[in-house]
């Protein structure tokens, strides 16, 4: 399948007349619900932004070893830094990436047993010395990419018949933003093509920045895979699992997948994941009743059950994705996550 497999919506269609934002929102609705995903276009960042946190990325990728070692999210109970390849698992199987995780620049909150354990994923990032401009350039897109993320959340708010601000409540004052840089290094044929296994996004939503390098792939409705193919300029965006919670189903968090390229050559991703506060607890919205005959109720994995609460679901995530933070900072976790 090609590229015009998944829709493309122009996000400069929102702030126009009312005829033009109602024919939008409905786009907006079909692509969620239909598909999950659609590239955004018209979201006004221009391409030299785009371009530089590319470079940006590559250079921290150019690094030695030992220098990006040295940011090991390993070292960091908040899941910020560095992985290397084959370090982050997916349904029980390792993604062949390398990428460094950073999220918002937040104070350590006090904990004390009793606390919920989610409690401790707050805190600050880790960079590395060698490349400053990595912090500044990093933290400067991520607020960009969250102001495109709240637009569109309101977008979504009013597809549904809701007001534009109704998950606001569920986000304000301290949104989970979660941003990965991430480089896929060629494979042989006959090694794992997982760059990073089947999945779905836990949060509202993703904003996702390709290079030229195709591998992403989204699954349909027979069971097949849409190829993603990289468009200059836009954004991959799909919903996450937040939403699917929120609208009973009738919003889709759908599967994906990356295959990691072929041996000499890469793949450099930009992704960022707009969530809901930590502390919050997913509502189940009041939909008008020809959308809540269409909602499906919210898919239900045994072997990865979702919960309201974000902060229990986001961290379930987090100690599954990388066992060895886990192991060293949420020891006295582990084994309930195993039962989860």
């Amino acid at each position: 399948m090609t590229a015009a497999s998944l829709p493309v919506l122009d996000l400069r269609r929102f702030d126009g007349g009312d005829a033009e934002r109602a024919a939008f929102l409905d786009d907006l609705r079909v692509a969620a619900r239909d598909v999950g995903f659609f590239y955004l276009t018209g979201h006004g960042l221009p391409d030299t932004e785009l371009a530089a946190i590319q470079a940006l990325a590559r250079r921290f990728f150019a690094l030695p070893l030992p220098e990006k070692r040295a940011v090991a999210m390993v070292h960091s109970p908040h899941f910020r830094g560095y992985t290397e390849a084959g370090r982050e698992i997916t349904r029980g199987r390792p993604d062949w990436r390398e990428q460094f995780d950073a999220g918002a620049e937040r104070t350590v909150l006090p904990w004390h047993p009793g606390l919920p354990a989610w409690t401790r994923l707050q805190g600050p990032n880790l960079w590395p010395d060698s490349l400053p401009d990595l912090r500044t350039g990093v933290l400067a897109w991520q607020e960009a990419v969250t102001g495109i993320g709240i637009r569109l959340l309101r977008a979504f708010a009013l597809s549904l018949g809701q007001p534009a601000d109704a998950f606001e409540p569920i986000y304000a004052g301290a949104p989970n933003q979660h941003l990965k840089i991430i480089r896929y290094p060629g494979r042989d044929e006959a090694e794992d093509a997982q760059g990073v296994g089947a999945h779905k996004d836990s949060g509202f939503l993703t904003l996702l920045l390709q290079d030229g390098e195709g591998g992403l792939e989204v699954e349909g409705e027979d069971g097949g895979w849409i190829a993603a193919a990289p468009v200059e300029g836009a954004f991959v965006v799909n919903v996450g699992e937040l939403l699917e919670l929120a609208s009973n189903g009738f919003l889709r968090a759908t599967v994906h997948r990356v295959v990691a390229p072929a041996a000499g050559r890469d793949r450099l991703s930009v992704a960022f994941f707009l969530g809901a506060r930590h502390d919050a607890t997913v509502p189940l919205l009041s939909l008008p009743p020809d959308l809540a005959a269409q909602a499906r109720g919210p898919a239900s994995d045994p072997d990865n059950p979702l919960f309201r609460e974000v902060g229990r679901n986001y961290l379930k995530g987090r100690l599954r994705s990388h066992p060895d933070v886990a192991a060293r900072h949420y020891a006295d976790l582990v084994e309930d996550v195993r039962a989860a």
